[in-house]
């Protein structure tokens, strides 16, 4: 697969088979992440790779929890109910998660792990995976409860939970807008 094919078919999936993702498949993926830029070169990255369904399941129930005890306002209707559910897994099942931490907690700490993490999907699309990143657990990672879990310093940002696994089903093209460009100067 080129790069335009992965850029145009990669997706958020929520839906995953329970086949395993290998060290080589992580190691491949992490290595397409680490080629992303980073301000003044820093390449501030670390990767905590968590796999097991009981753990991963306890991240979930964990962010879960974080996320109801003061839900932001904008988080209402479907959503706020399915975090409600017990049996709602913020993963999706999927069987690795891939946090991706800036080791610096400098001003482009959350760019410079963004850029890699787009690489780390498009990379995964290339090979068939599917990923997803999920929001809902950023802030339970950050604490030091969740940096505990993940065996990560205190000065270490977790910023990209990305889901990875093989995907059960893959959801259909979304409709996008058409760019808004603004044009300065003379072309």
């Amino acid at each position: 697969m080129d790069l335009r094919e992965a850029i145009y078919s990669r997706r958020a999936v929520r839906d995953y088979t329970p086949d395993p993702i290998g060290r080589d498949t992580v190691a491949r993926l992490t290595q397409a992440a680490v080629q992303a830029p980073s301000a003044v070169n820093e390449q501030p990255w670390s990767f905590a790779v968590v796999q097991g369904r009981d753990l991963l399941e306890r991240i979930s129930r964990e962010a879960k929890d974080l996320v109801l005890s003061a839900p932001p306002a904008r988080l209402q209707g479907e959503i706020l109910q399915r975090l409600r559910q017990p049996s709602f897994n913020i993963f999706y099942n999927a069987p690795a998660l891939i946090v991706i931490c800036s080791q610096t907690q400098g001003p482009w700490a959350i760019a410079n792990c963004s850029l890699a993490a787009q690489n780390l999907m498009l990379a995964a699309c290339a090979e068939g995976l599917g990923t997803c990143w999920i929001g809902f657990a950023e802030a339970w990672l950050q604490t030091p409860a969740g940096k505990a879990m993940l065996g990560l310093p205190s000065a270490c940002l977790p910023v990209a939970p990305i889901i990875v696994g093989h995907p059960h089903t893959t959801p259909p093209a979304v409709s996008r807008r058409e760019p808004v460009i603004h044009w300065i100067g003379s072309s």
